[in-house]
């Protein structure tokens, strides 16, 4: 029996932790830190930092199974995905790592140790590539591994060289292949070639080399290890199988969308094609949306939102009318939970997010077909049988419409779409994305940083103590690092020990002084630019400060008891939300800060009186209960499994902080908290609103602040009863007979008005004159005063209605601008066209318009020319009717 993927994923990681190697969770898609990066794509963007040596962590092996995404580059674009036999958008990479402890000997023998031993590969089918200079691999895999010389291939940089970028830490790597046999059309095959012989399934990356801008490559003092399996193409070897489509990470999957089309795989080459893309993109968005990335309509969530569109395109093809990937992504649930927990968890918040978002853009895609038969109908009217690339491109970007299906659909109309003006907008438009791509989102981890965090570590003291005593180790200005800083100086200042709280997890940095004999800092904010740097913003208030300097650290105490009040509050909010909402109300995210909080969380409707109240309540009954806080240190699989609510946007790591109070409320965070519940005092709502499709907001106020604003809401209602001279009590009535009298106030006024315009339009009926050349039809022309737009296009709808046949021009000046209404009769429209005339009638007050045939208006920015608008208008319609008496 093949091993599954679930098999080979453990043996993988057992293999190496036999091997003195710490197994690593895998960090989320959206990387931490790593502003070139838009989303995780190899095994060991979550060490980079560890293999550059910026940070030192407590162990120098790892192994992991990491969740990536590819969505660009060589054979990765989405449009290929699904066409070719091992690409995918997301994958899992298995890897080991040294960070300069072993090197290529060691790393070579674990390497075809694993894959010969521990996964069962025969060596017969496995060949080996090296870099064409790497003496030392090469001899390795041939003198202590034994491989004859026929199997071990030396290859260019392109192949068989890593680089990190044009300078810095770079190295050989030699792959391990597994080869299907030769080919005999291709004799002189390497694995370099695209014949389908070869296929790459490990990597193993020697970072041995620092190298200058000068291209001089300097041997690194420490060498360390990167390795990389694609877990998919090991087990679709190990299964047997050319394609990695026939593992068993996919074969499911495709079933299940099979079964919910009504199709049979294998049948037919599109359909299989339309499958495996549901397939894939599937478990891209599952795994997309359960580490907190939601559509957009830019960075990545828009990426997101491609996919999302390709893959219900696809499903559209396969017949689909309604939303169905939603359904194929519980399957990627039901196959990858146990690995990956929080998908289990996440599952109805996933599965809804993906069977909305498909939904729109089903509604999308109707609108997209009804444009493009619009513009069809249009190009084969005036002769045309080309279809515009700007078009093409529109109803690939806005509509969701590849290219190959709008070209499809052309083909049934005997036309052709303009390919070169498609390339030109779709380059345009991706000039346009890489220069709105920021990074990561996170801040920006300048060098400078870097540098700093390689030799100092912060210590966080502040959840025992806020103040304590410690040498400056660095002081930055200005982004550089300087020996000194002087009075009303903006300085940064690096501690190796800190009571302060550096901003993380949605709560701010704290604020306080820093003392040293010579000066002294105001501390304004504290960041964490880089894991483990704690750095301190402030300005020099006093003297100078100098580096190694012994200093004073005080953390503003009120200001942290306030935070902690309030970040106490948010884990209460959130185990009171989803206790009256249900589980679906997630946390999206949180600012937490001394004089307030704010609470993002899903949610499809605004809350009612009623849910708030009973939110409300819930809270300040565990606030009144006095439950007591407690924190634990616990391994992240443990403390999920003990209940733990983990949050979307947060990145944890093999250790967590457990937070709980009382049977109330359990998170992981690393935030400060409150003794007990009692000591929050108060917790009040304040606002309640949406930000964003199926995102809601709540802020609320604990403790002082609360009681303080609660007194400014009574007072405010205090002096509104007072100017109403009615007691509190009655404030609410009174104020309803108010809007009740104003309302019938508003209607005499209307009514009033109503009757006025009546009269004056049977005025302007009576100064009609007729239309030359058109038996029968009136023209109306005129000025009017004192009226709004709504109140001009009753007057026209009025006497259009009257006049049998006709037109009518009405203009009134409102302030300094210029209205205009046109109305035409039906059985004219043929003739005169409501929005044809309002365009150049309103050219003249310096203003434009439009409307539908037999009604338009128009406003203008110059009503000292409304005289010359309505001779205008004479003069276009006379035209008209002149026209059709010569004809006649």
């Amino acid at each position: 029996m093949p091993l599954s993927s679930r098999e080979i994923r453990e043996i993988f990681l057992r293999f190496f932790e036999e091997r003195d190697h710490r197994r690593v969770s895998s960090a989320p898609l959206v990387p931490e830190s790593d502003p070139t990066l838009m989303f995780v794509n190899s095994g060991m963007v979550p060490f980079k930092r560890a293999l550059l040596g910026e940070e030192k962590r407590d162990y120098v092996r790892a192994t992991s199974s990491q969740k990536c995404m590819r969505v660009s580059g060589k054979h990765n674009d989405l449009e290929n995905v699904g066409r070719t036999s091992r690409h995918h958008t997301f994958f899992e990479m298995l890897g080991n790592f040294s960070f300069g402890d072993y090197f290529k000997e060691q790393a070579i023998e674990q390497g075809w140790t694993l894959m010969t031993d521990a996964l069962g590969f025969k060596a017969d089918n496995l060949v080996v590539s090296v870099f064409r200079e790497d003496d030392e691999a090469y001899n390795i895999w041939r003198n202590q591994i034994g491989l004859p010389e026929s199997k071990i291939y030396r290859l260019d940089e392109e192949e068989n060289f890593w680089s990190m970028g044009d300078t810095g830490p770079c190295g050989p790597c030699s792959e391990i292949h597994f080869d299907w046999g030769e080919n005999p059309n291709h004799p002189n095959d390497d694995p370099s070639s695209e014949t389908g012989r070869f296929m790459e399934v490990g990597n193993l990356v020697f970072m041995q080399f620092d190298r200058d801008s000068t291209g001089k490559m300097t041997p690194l003092p420490k060498p360390s290890i990167d390795t990389g399996f694609g877990l998919e193409r090991v087990a679709a070897l190990l299964q047997g199988h050319r394609s990695t489509w026939e593992c068993d990470a996919f074969t499911p999957l495709i079933a299940r969308a099979a079964e919910l089309s009504g199709v049979t795989p294998g049948e037919d080459a599109e359909v299989d094609v339309s499958l495996r893309v549901a397939a894939d993109h599937a478990r891209a968005l599952t795994f997309l949306i359960g580490d907190g990335v939601l559509p957009s309509n830019a960075g990545r969530g828009y990426v997101l939102r491609r996919i999302l569109r390709r893959a219900s395109r696809h499903g559209k093809l396969l017949g689909q009318e309604t939303p169905f990937i939603h359904s194929v992504a519980d399957a990627v649930i039901d196959e990858m939970g146990e690995a990956y927990p929080d998908l289990t968890e996440r599952r109805a918040y996933i599965t809804d997010r993906i069977r909305r978002e498909e939904e729109r853009f089903l509604e999308t895609l109707s609108r997209g077909l009804t444009l493009l038969e619009g513009e069809i109908g249009e190009l084969r009217a005036k002769g045309v049988d080309q279809l515009p690339g700007p078009t093409v491109f529109k109803l690939y970007d806005t509509f969701g419409f590849p290219i190959d299906l709008t070209a499809d659909i052309l083909v049934d109309h005997d036309m052709t779409l303009d390919q070169s003006g498609f390339d030109d907008a779709m380059a345009g438009q991706k000039t346009r994305a890489r220069a709105a791509w920021k990074g990561s989102g996170d801040t920006a981890v300048q060098e400078i940083y870097g540098r700093i965090a390689s030799d100092v570590t912060t210590t966080f003291h502040g959840y025992e103590s806020l103040d304590l005593e410690a040498p400056i180790a660095a002081i930055l200005k200005d982004g550089a690092i300087v020996s000194e800083a002087r009075q009303g100086e903006a300085i940064e200042l690096v501690f190796e020990e800190t009571p302060f709280y550096a901003e993380s997890g949605g709560q701010v940095g704290d604020s306080g002084r820093i003392a040293t004999d010579s000066g002294e800092v105001e501390i304004r904010d504290v960041i964490k630019p880089v894991t483990g740097l704690f750095v301190h913003q402030g300005i020099v208030t006093k003297g100078t400060l100098r580096v190694d300097q012994e200093s004073r650290l005080r953390v503003d105490a009120d200001s942290r008891e306030a935070t902690v009040r309030n970040h106490s509050g948010t884990h209460l909010l959130h185990a009171a939300l989803r206790g009256v909402l249900g589980g679906q109300a997630m946390q999206k995210g949180s600012l937490v800060g001394p004089d307030r909080l704010r609470f993002d969380f899903t949610h499809d409707s605004p809350l009612t009186t009623a849910e708030l109240e009973a939110i409300e309540d819930q809270v300040n009954l565990w606030i009144e209960s006095n439950q007591p806080g407690e924190t634990r240190e616990m391994d992240y699989p443990s403390a999920i499994r003990a209940g733990a609510i983990a949050i979307f946007d947060e990145k944890y790591g093999e250790s967590v902080r457990v937070v709980s109070f009382g049977d109330c409320s359990t998170e992981l965070c690393g935030g400060t908290h409150a003794r007990a519940t009692g000591d929050l005092g108060l917790l009040r709502i304040v606002s309640e609103s949406g930000i964003a499709a199926g995102i809601r907001r709540i802020e609320a106020l604990t403790g002082i602040g609360a009681l303080r604003h609660i007194r400014e809401q009574e007072r405010l209602a205090s002096d509104a009863a007072s100017q109403l001279k009615v007691p509190l009590s009655e404030l609410p009535g009174r104020v309803g007979r108010l809007i009740e009298e104003r309302k019938q106030a508003q209607k005499d006024i209307d009514d009033l008005r109503s009757r006025k315009q009546s009269g004056g339009s049977s005025d302007l009926f009576a100064s009609a004159r007729d239309l030359p050349g058109i038996s029968d039809a009136k023209v109306i022309a005129a000025r009017v005063e004192d009226v709004d737009a709504k109140a001009m296009r009753s007057m026209v709808d009025d006497l259009r209605n009257r006049m049998g046949t006709g037109v009518v021009c009405l203009a009134a000046a409102n302030g300094d601008k210029a209205l205009l209404a046109i109305g035409v009769t039906k059985d004219l429209t043929s003739k005169l066209k409501a929005g044809d005339l309002i365009r150049e009638v309103a050219g003249v007050v310096g203003g434009g318009g439009g409307g539908r045939p037999d009604f338009a208006q128009a406003g203008g920015k110059d009503p000292g020319r409304i005289d010359q608008a309505l001779e205008k208008f004479n003069e276009m319609v006379d035209s008209v009717g002149s026209s059709e008496e010569a004809v006649q």
